[in-house]
């Protein structure tokens, strides 16, 4: 059976994975969803040195306490940059990353370099400024812009997402990600959410423009699935997420190569 250690993107926490934490285990399998530092239950915890270091030791934290051994690390949207931290701080325990929905940073980019719509990053640095500097507010339910498609979200779970919603320490985003390159070699899956725009097809595009930098999208070691729902999966399809992470977790997957 397979650990999975679950970490989901901004202004959410542990709380976002709770049906496919309880999938997951009727499955037979550990699954470990992490609340980061500021996050969910634990926001009272942010402080003025709360970072993207901070998010990092946070799930290596939680790959020591748990012993996990072989473990896959979901990085949900904003999750992937400290569960890439993590692989790479302890790629002994580490067996593979899934990509939810999400881009795929490097060593020395911050989270505010790789959103894909400079508008949206001035935005989220305007907001932070036009408080105590520290902080991005949550978004309100309609501001979709920064939330990402809610397409599938129950009325009910988008009032959760909202209630529960804290806010995030501008550090986690403007910290650069560190990578030594220990953990460069783990499979790796993409799971992309066609209602919030990405898509394996899109990722076929960028291999074909013959760019370098995507040739390790081709790899055997990576692959690919689509899912039909928005940026959420784990509210809107808690049960085909759960079997497209097992189904990761055993090296399946489209391949591009």
């Amino acid at each position: 059976m397979t650990a999975f250690v679950l970490v989901s993107g901004g202004h959410t926490g542990g709380w976002i994975w709770r049906e496919v934490t309880a999938l997951l285990r009727e499955r037979g399998h550990t699954a470990l969803p992490v609340t980061l530092t500021g996050m969910g239950d634990r926001r009272h915890l942010a402080g003025p040195d709360t970072d993207l270091e901070t998010h990092i030791e946070d799930i290596v934290q939680v790959l020591d306490h748990e012993d996990v051994r072989e473990g896959v690390l979901v990085g949900h949207c904003y999750g992937l940059l400290p569960v890439l931290g993590a692989a790479d701080r302890r790629p002994d325990r580490a067996g593979a990353v899934v990509h939810l929905d999400t881009g795929m940073p490097g060593d020395g980019d911050a989270g505010v370099d790789v959103m894909p719509d400079p508008a949206l990053r001035d935005r989220l640095l305007r907001l932070a400024a036009e408080g105590d500097g520290r902080f991005i507010p949550p978004p309100l339910l309609d501001d979709e812009e920064r939330w990402g498609s809610l397409t599938g979200v129950s009325p009910a779970d988008r009032e959760r997402l909202v209630r529960l919603a804290a806010p995030q320490p501008l550090a986690t985003l403007t910290r650069p990600l560190r990578l030594t390159g220990a953990a460069a070699e783990l499979p790796g899956t993409g799971v992309f959410c066609t209602a919030n725009g990405a898509s394996i097809a899109a990722v076929q595009a960028l291999v074909a423009t013959g760019d370098p930098r995507y040739a390790v999208l081709t790899e055997p070691r990576v692959g690919y699935f689509d899912l039909d729902t928005g940026h959420y999966p784990m509210l809107s399809r808690p049960g085909e997420l759960t079997e497209v992470l097992i189904r990761a977790a055993a090296g399946e997957g489209r391949r591009l190569g």
